[in-house]
């Protein structure tokens, strides 16, 4: 009668820690859950999201191209006025 309580109790014991090493569900504690970035985006979010502006040059017109970077992630987006622009991703 001892065997089958003994045998399940490994069981469980066992399932436990292979649950703790296989970590597909989800990041783990401390990590944010990181979104990879839009194809289109504004200049609002893509600076809020921690992009830096490299450059700017004059498209023409009243219009600027502005380059934003963040690791090997690179934008651009075209000034449309200080309040409208539109954004796309470089590579």
């Amino acid at each position: 009668m001892k065997l089958p309580a003994l045998a399940t109790v490994v069981l469980l014991l066992a399932s436990g820690a292979y649950a703790q090493q296989a970590g597909g569900l989800g990041p783990k504690l401390g990590q944010e859950d990181v979104a990879p970035p839009a194809n289109k985006a504004s200049m609002g979010e893509l600076l809020s999201r921690g992009y830096q502006i490299k450059a700017a040059v004059p498209n023409g017109g009243k219009f600027f191209v502005v380059f934003l970077q963040k690791d090997q992630s690179a934008y651009a987006c075209e000034m449309k006025s200080l309040t409208s622009s539109q954004c796309g991703a470089l590579n």
